[in-house]
């Protein structure tokens, strides 16, 4: 059945009038009259009787009147979801991220997709970096969020975000009286690091730092997400270098510090598929480099 005919159809019915709906429909009366018999051949059945001065609705034609209504305007409804696939403005996004960026900017750019982009389902995934990159690349997330970024040819890393680096420490450890700690301060603190797994990740990147200061830090705890490093923190289980941004998390018993001179950095960056093309995907990238730009 076609659908260009269901819609001379249903002018037809509402018109009652052969000429008004080919009027309505910017087309010749007789084409009109063409398609209306076409359709009624397909079918097998008459949809108007002509035999009389005004036509009127056969049977056939009252029967499939309101399901032309539904199908057509179920066909109207598919163009437009499909228009707006197409715009990047419907569908699902995958969303991979470490855990330390919920303290930094992921909630701001969550909240301004989801305003922007309402009929977008975001789907999170809390990951490590190494699990982001195997997940972006078995294509079961569609961007990530790593730190510091994913090294791998399929895969485009740009970073979105640099701040410093800050030490999390007891309260009551007595470098909590200083307003800057130096990394060198820290060789004699045993260390909470993070993640535990796979690695390499954000700890072999703090424990770098800290051999290039001369020392080779005490692991008391080796955690997967930086939550329980800042709960184990609490409980005076030892150190943690963690992104300043991390200081939003006021945990009682934790006290953060600034580094004393240039204080490391850390970056947090957006990775995807090389060959994703993806409308979703493509607006919500654009939506996190404008979000960087400002």
């Amino acid at each position: 059945m076609d659908v260009r005919r269901l819609r001379y159809f249903l002018a037809v019915a509402e018109e009652l009038h052969f000429g008004r709906a080919a009027e309505r429909l910017h087309i010749a009366q007789p084409a009109l009259s063409r398609q209306i018999a076409n359709l009624e051949a397909g079918i097998g059945a008459l949809l108007f009787d002509r035999t009389r001065s005004a036509i009127e609705m056969t049977a056939a034609g009252d029967a499939l009147l309101p399901r032309a209504r539904d199908i057509l305007a179920r066909v109207a409804d598919a163009a437009r979801v499909a228009k707006r696939a197409s715009e990047g403005t419907v569908g699902v996004i995958q969303v991979g991220f470490v855990s330390s960026a919920t303290y930094s900017i992921l909630p701001g750019v969550f909240n301004r997709y989801r305003a922007a982009h309402p009929d977008v389902e975001l789907v999170l995934h809390a990951l490590n970096t190494a699990e982001l990159r195997i997940a972006l690349i078995n294509r079961s997330i569609d961007v990530a969020f790593a730190r510091p970024g994913i090294g791998d040819p399929e895969i485009v890393s740009e970073v979105v975000q640099r701040e410093p680096l800050a030490v999390a420490l007891p309260e009551e450890d007595m470098l909590a009286q200083q307003n800057h700690i130096a990394l060198s301060d820290l060789s004699q603190r045993p260390f909470v690091i993070y993640p535990r797994h796979p690695r390499p990740s954000f700890a072999d990147h703090i424990l770098e730092l800290c051999r290039r200061e001369g020392f080779t830090p005490t692991i008391a705890q080796e955690t997967l997400e930086i939550q329980t490093a800042l709960s184990l923190v609490s409980v005076g289980a030892g150190v943690s270098i963690v992104p300043e941004s991390a200081s939003e998390a006021q945990l009682t018993g934790v006290a953060y510090r600034p580094f004393l001179g240039d204080a490391p950095q850390t970056q947090l960056s957006l990775a995807y598929r090389r060959d994703n093309r993806s409308p979703v995907v493509a607006g919500f990238c654009a939506l996190v480099r404008d979000r960087r730009a400002r």
